[in-house]
């Protein structure tokens, strides 16, 4: 009996965050002027979204953009989970894997002028990330911030 309710609990849970969503690889969500929009589910996060929900403000810096650059590329290779997949052109691609069940997040970051980085985080399956990806948005800013500062 405690074996079977274990067992349900956990296909609950898989059901209600892998089953139902979309894949994406990094040449998908790489659009020609900006970045792809985000999907009909609430797993994503975007400065170029026109839903006041699911929109996170660009990166900002100041100074040299190879220097802000090699900034953000510091705090990603710092966080767990976390693995750059593609440093190329203007854009950065990061993918997050969770440490139970192994679900993947695309992190985009697109280059601008004036100082800025426009940036996307989605799941790539299931419907809910409780939040998950904006989280991360905001530890990367956290994180950008702070190194930007220290060498100020």
């Amino acid at each position: 009996m405690k074996i079977s309710r274990w067992a349900a609990g956990i296909a609950v849970a898989l059901l209600a965050t892998g089953c139902a969503g979309s894949f994406a690889l990094a040449g998908e969500v790489l659009a020609a002027d900006g970045l792809e929009p985000c999907p009909a589910s609430p797993n994503c996060v975007s400065s170029q979204a026109a839903d006041e929900g699911r929109r996170v403000a660009p990166l900002r810096y100041t100074g040299d953009e190879a220097d802000a650059r090699k900034r953000l590329l510091a705090v990603l290779r710092g966080m767990g989970g976390a693995q750059v997949k593609q440093d190329a052109g203007n854009d950065i691609h990061a993918e997050f894997r969770s440490a139970v069940f192994g679900f993947v997040d695309d992190v985009i970051f697109r280059f601008g002028p004036a100082g800025e980085i426009q940036l996307r985080s989605a799941s790539r399956t299931g419907y809910y990330d409780f939040g998950a990806n904006r989280r991360r948005v905001e530890a990367i800013r956290s994180g950008f911030d702070n190194r930007t500062e220290a060498l100020r």
